[in-house]
């Protein structure tokens, strides 16, 4: 064995510096965490060449003391605990003592700070761990971090960065993730001498989600507001229909620390499951705040990582919370026409010479001119005199016209009297059919679904809690109007019109039934047991859900650990395999699932619904709509199909009007 040697000072802090720093986004990180300790309420950042030739943090907080600044810079040197108890009380986001000495370790760092109460800064400069300049100096209160040249002394850690553009965007990550986990502090990125990001800083997160992702992104989300067990989240989800083609939307902070956890994320997804389309994922920006002694922050250097006390606890708060947003706040999508439409005289005469009268009307998205609507007025005044009008007395007219436009077809009458043209003429009279009154029994069948509203896996709790804010009055239930392209359903609510797509709404009513009515699923036994091998976290997870295992249609037998008996399987599964089945059972309980069903279950679940369900152009009556409308319109679980689309979209009466030019 070769013989031990102590390694110098030099190496062991690039040693050390490796596990901290590995990029220019990794000091930005350290250095902001620090700002944010500090009190910090106004933050600058600012880099060029991705941050490998020049960095600049500059707060407006606390500031260093002149007899501390030299210390700062030594390993393990830190304010934020001093004995081993603090470690279970960790708030702060820094605390180990690492950040400076590794930075200065690889870079050439200048810092400029002053605190309140003194009358002079402290210039201090520091290269490669070696100290370059100690002097007093003006300047401004709070502390201001230059950093050039990282990794300037360790070429062989420089080849392995990438890109500037690819270094500034990772930079530019870990500011938007601490500008969403502090909206009470304003930051500012600029990156080679272009502002890129610029946060208000007045403690309102949605003014935060709305600087860094924009309002698209912002008015997509609903809030989370939510307590369990002394754990309370908080912060917002967005809605299915616009869930991401990824999960880096994905952003969880505990005690303000962005955090990377798979049991937050895996609850997240579950909240979502049967609600969003295959292939889309949901996105976050949720603060968890718990006692800090139940979550240690103390497991990786750059602390990007935490450990639970008990991961169910976390799951199941973050899982509840979402739920119970989803429940509240996911309403049917508003139509909206963002932008108001007149139409000129060439738009409006601009469609073929066809016998079946059909005119093409083009919808302008550009702003409203006063020429616009002085031609239109001029129009609706030629039409008024005439006696009739037919297409083929249009004259043609060239069909393109270079704006956007939005098409859509209207049938013309060959004539339109005179009479009816008239200011005042007597409007047509609608006959609306009613349903018949349906019996109490009949109504009963949904109570237990639509009544109650999800807490926990022990308790039901009224929806009244939720519903209160917006009862729903007699009035306002829909009426079906009619039907159209034999696909979606026209009713009425209150001033409201909705659109129901039949076939989506009857799949996901029946999937709700079947899903109700599968607490307790018919096993098939096998002949003889199969004997399945499993990891031992796989078998301890079995081993203690059995009578939630037997429920579900699985008989199954802990044997020699890690080794389990399957005695029989659900007969819906028919011929799967077993072993697969087992370890995404066991799988399901280790990452805590409230329900622990297999996807597999929901697969089926599906098929069966959607072979039953009504389909689109099948004739319906309608009866047969009114009550599928009120099946599902006060049913809160009933939103989306089971694969993620819209089962219901609502236009206002006065979005309507505003079309007709009822009112401006």
């Amino acid at each position: 064995m070769a013989h031990i040697n102590l390694l110098s000072k030099e190496v062991s802090e690039l040693i050390a510096a490796g596990e901290v720093i590995d990029r220019p986004a990794s000091v930005i990180k350290e250095l902001l965490e620090n700002s944010i300790d500090a009190g910090a309420n106004i933050i600058t950042v600012e880099i060029k060449n991705g941050g490998r030739t020049y960095i600049r943090v500059t707060d407006n907080g606390s500031g260093i003391s002149e007899n501390d600044i030299s210390k700062a810079f030594l390993r393990h040197a830190t304010s934020k605990i001093s004995n081993k108890d603090d470690l279970d009380r960790i708030l702060t986001l820094g605390f180990r003592g690492e950040a400076l000495a590794s930075i200065s370790a690889v870079s050439k760092v200048e810092v400029l700070t002053k605190m309140q109460t003194e009358n002079y800064g402290t210039h201090y400069v520091i290269e490669g761990s070696d100290e370059k300049l100690f002097e007093k100096s003006g300047c401004p209160d709070g502390t201001t971090f230059i950093v050039r040249d990282i990794f300037y002394n360790v070429p062989a850690r420089l080849k392995f960065l990438k890109k500037d553009t690819t270094e500034a965007n990772y930079v530019a990550m870990y500011v938007s993730k601490l500008a969403l986990s502090h909206p009470n502090i304003s930051f500012k990125f600029i990156r080679d001498n272009k502002t890129e990001l610029l946060t208000a800083g007045d403690g309102k997160l949605f003014s935060g989600i709305y600087s860094v992702f924009g309002r698209e992104f912002a008015n997509s989300l609903i809030p989370v507001d939510y307590n369990y067990n002394d754990i309370n989240v908080t912060g917002y989800v967005i809605k299915p229909l616009f869930a991401k083609n990824n999960r880096k939307f994905q952003n969880f902070f505990v005690n303000g620390r962005y955090i990377k956890s798979p049991t937050c994320a895996a609850a997240l997804e579950e909240s979502y499951k049967n609600n969003i389309m295959t292939g889309k994922f949901p996105a976050c920006v949720l603060n968890i705040n718990i006692a800090p002694n139940i979550v240690d922050v103390n497991v990786h250097p750059t602390k990007i990582e935490v450990r639970f006390s008990d991961n169910k606890l976390i799951y199941e708060s973050v899982f509840f919370a979402v739920k119970n947003a989803l429940l509240q706040f996911d309403k049917p999508n508003d139509i909206k026409f963002e932008k108001q439409l007149n139409y000129t005289n060439k738009e409006l005469y601009d469609f073929p010479n066809s016998t079946d009268q059909t005119v093409q009307l083009q919808f302008e998205t550009a702003e409203s001119t006063e020429n616009q609507v002085n031609s239109t007025k001029k129009i609706e005044k030629e039409v008024t005199n005439k006696p009739s009008v037919k297409s083929n007395a249009v004259k043609s007219v060239d069909k393109e016209i270079d704006k956007p436009k939005e098409l859509f077809h209207q049938k013309f009458s060959d004539k339109i009297n005179k009479t009816e043209r008239n200011e005042n003429f007597e409007k047509p009279q609608m006959v609306v059919i009613s349903p018949k009154p349906e019996p109490d029994n009949h109504v009963s069948q949904h109570e237990d679904v639509s009544e109650y509203k999800y807490i926990n896996q022990n308790a039901f709790e009224k929806k009244e809690s939720v519903l209160t804010e917006n009862p729903i009055k007699p009035n306002d239930k829909p009426v079906v109007i009619g039907e159209l392209f034999k696909t979606y359903i026209v009713a009425q609510s209150g001033d409201d019109m909705l659109l129901f797509d039949k076939h989506a709404a009857h799949e996901r009513y029946i999937f709700e039934q079947i899903k109700n009515d599968a607490e307790q699923l018919d096993t098939q036994m096998y002949l003889e047991p199969i004997m399945v091998l499993l990891s031992y976290e796989e078998y301890d997870a079995l081993s203690g859900n059995l009578e939630k295992i037997k429920q579900l249609g699985f008989s199954v037998e802990p044997d020699v650990a890690p080794t389990v008996a399957v005695l029989g399987v659900p007969m819906v599964l028919g011929d799967e395999n077993p072993t697969e089945i087992i370890t995404e059972l066991a799988n399901n309980f280790i990452e805590c699932r409230h329900n622990p069903q297999l996807e597999i279950f929901d697969e089926l679940f599906h098929s069966m619904a959607c072979k039953a369900a009504i389909k689109a152009n099948d004739n319906s009556g309608l009866i047969e709509l009114q009550a599928l409308v009120n099946a599902v319109y006060e049913n809160d679980n009933i939103r989306y199909c089971p694969h993620g689309r819209p089962v219901m979209i609502k236009l206002s009466k006065k979005d309507i009007e505003k079309q007709f030019k009822r009112i401006i």
